[in-house]
Parts: C-alpha cells; structure tokens; sequence
C-alpha cells in the first residue's frame, strides 16, 4: 500500500506541476500578444486579429485555471 500512496503522491505533484506551467505558459503568451498588439497599433496597423487571439488564450487560462480548481479537492483536515 505504501508503494502505491508513493506513486499516487508523485503523480499529484507531477500533474500540478504541469497544470500551473500550462497556465503560466498561457499567462505569458497573452503578455506578449498585448505588447505586439501595442506596438502594432502604435504604428498604426489594424489589431482586431490579434486581439481576439488574445481573448481566446486568456479565455482558455481562465477555463484551465477553473477545472483545475474544481476538480482538486480540498486538503484533509490535519490530524495532528
């Protein structure tokens, strides 16, 4: 049974590790996109494109960030 909880636990942390680097990896590209969109306005270059992209990934970190949240459940109260 301890061998099994071991390979449970490590799972855990590696799917969490996974998650958070996917929706910082979202996080990020949409940092970028606004800074592009930015510039690209600033020389006056049509935008509408881009930021729709934009509003796609943040829609989809957001919807990441809520399954991930919804389906973790809550800590165990300590017993200690």
């Amino acid at each position: 049974m301890s061998a099994q909880l071991d390979a449970l636990t490590a799972q855990v942390a590696q799917n969490t590790s996974v998650e958070g680097s996917a929706i910082q990896l979202l996080t990020n590209l949409g940092t970028q996109l606004t800074a592009v969109s930015a510039q690209l306005a600033a020389a006056g270059a049509d935008t509408a494109a881009l930021d729709g992209i934009r509003t796609t990934l943040a829609t989809s970190q957001a919807a990441l960030a809520a399954a991930i949240t919804a389906n973790t459940p809550a800590a165990p109260p300590s017993t200690v």
